[in-house]
């Protein structure tokens, strides 16, 4: 079966989703992700399989196909453990989308150009669909940085803010890569950074010790804002980055 959303959706439902139906005011978010294996026909599998207790509201095939796994107003089964300001296991208020990438387990690459094709359509239907706001864009590994690498520092953020989909900061990254990795921050300077990570809408990560939280908050922002560079250290150019998206 398929339905129009300005491109062809295929659907093919999983078992793999929460009972009530959901209201639609309740749904505040769309959280991206990659599937993170090898073969594409072995993650639909797995999204589709009882026994995996995992699926997704939507996944974007290597060639652009769109395939509605899960209705919209039905909880799917994606971003687990996670949180983002003051919402928990956000399965319950979000929508989740799968694009197909090995990930960085799998010999990460490129998303295609197919892929990004269908992604704008797709987010801007649901974004209209359920008035989501920008900041409300994210990746799982901004909601679980502890447990999350996806969908990673080659996913298209900056030009998806370009089209209004999701938020990017507005500083020169030619002028500010000057700061990068060049001095190391103060401990005040250091602070000032988690805080305003946590302004975002970055939580701690409960389960990990101070300086192993404070690392993976760092790699899960440079993921998302300074793809270019992800080595886990706070410098002068993520604390700049961090301001200016405040």
């Amino acid at each position: 079966m398929y339905r129009k959303i300005g491109l062809k959706v295929a659907t093919s439902y999983s078992p793999n989703f929460n009972f009530p139906k959901r209201s639609k005011n309740r749904i505040k978010f769309i959280i991206l992700h990659y599937t993170g294996m090898k073969k594409e026909s072995a993650a639909i599998k797995r999204l589709q399989d009882p026994k995996s207790k995992v699926s997704s509201h939507y996944l974007i095939k290597k060639n652009g196909q769109i395939i509605n796994l899960v209705p919209d107003r039905y909880e799917a089964w994606h971003a687990g453990v996670s949180s983002w300001q003051n919402f928990k296991f956000l399965n319950k208020n979000s929508i989740g989308v799968e694009v197909t990438n090995p990930g960085h387990q799998h010999g990460y690459i490129n998303f295609s150009s197919k892929q990004i094709s269908s992604l704008k359509k797709l987010l801007n239907f649901v974004i209209r669909k359920y008035k989501i706001k920008k900041k409300c864009i994210l990746g799982h590994s901004d909601i679980s940085p502890g447990r999350k690498k996806d969908p990673g520092e080659k996913f298209p953020w900056e030009m998806l803010a370009k089209n209004k989909i999701g938020f990017w900061h507005n500083l020169d990254q030619r002028k500010i890569k000057k700061f990068r990795d060049k001095k190391l921050l103060t401990i005040i300077e250091k602070n000032t950074f988690l805080k305003n990570l946590h302004k975002i809408g970055y939580n701690n990560v409960k389960e990990c010790e101070f300086t192993q939280n404070m690392r993976y908050l760092t790699l899960a922002f440079q993921r998302r804002f300074r793809q270019s560079l992800v080595n886990g250290k706070i410098d002068k150019e993520c604390l700049l980055i961090s301001k200016n998206l405040l």
